[in-house]
């Protein structure tokens, strides 16, 4: 696998463990389970896009059939992580108050009424602008130093130890 992937998973990795603490101080609850769940800031998604576009740009240059493809890539992903996705996180928010209200409508009736109870969608689906832009940022600082750090020309790259 090459850099630009190491450094992408990489991206995406460090924007979901950001997710733990960042979720901790604005709401003081502790919810490591938030590393596997998607939503919130900063886009894991917006990020590693940026990390391999960024890191491409660096490496290949901007004029170059990589970058293009891998910017034009990275910008549905993150019109689709703040736009559609968040649009189908609304619509659940919808359907599960939607749920609650039948189940109250129907506990006051006399008849009785059976039926499985439907599991509860996930709420959390899509990104606020400001999360794909917080994930975006993160993920071109991360290809940023990523190239710094791969380069051939490093001055500690030549060093040699000598005994």
């Amino acid at each position: 696998m090459n850099r630009g992937v190491y450094l992408s998973l990489l991206s995406i990795a460090l924007a979901q463990g950001i997710k733990i603490p960042l979720h901790y101080i604005k709401k003081r609850e502790w919810r490591p389970d938030l590393f596997f769940s998607t939503g919130g800031m900063p886009s894991s998604h917006s990020a590693g896009v940026s990390t391999l576009t960024t890191y491409i740009a660096l490496k290949r240059g901007m004029p170059t059939f990589d970058f293009a493809l891998s910017l034009i890539y990275g910008l549905i992903v993150m019109y689709d992580a703040q736009g559609v996705r968040r649009q189908t996180g609304e619509l659940t928010l919808k359907v599960n108050s939607l749920n609650e209200l039948i189940e109250k409508i129907h506990k006051e009736e006399s008849v009785e009424y059976k039926q499985d109870t439907p599991k509860k969608l996930k709420e959390m689906l899509g990104h606020q602008p400001e999360e794909v832009l917080g994930g975006a940022l993160l993920g071109a600082l991360i290809g940023i130093v990523g190239h710094k750090c791969t380069k051939k020309d490093r001055k500690f790259a030549n060093f040699k130890l000598r005994f």
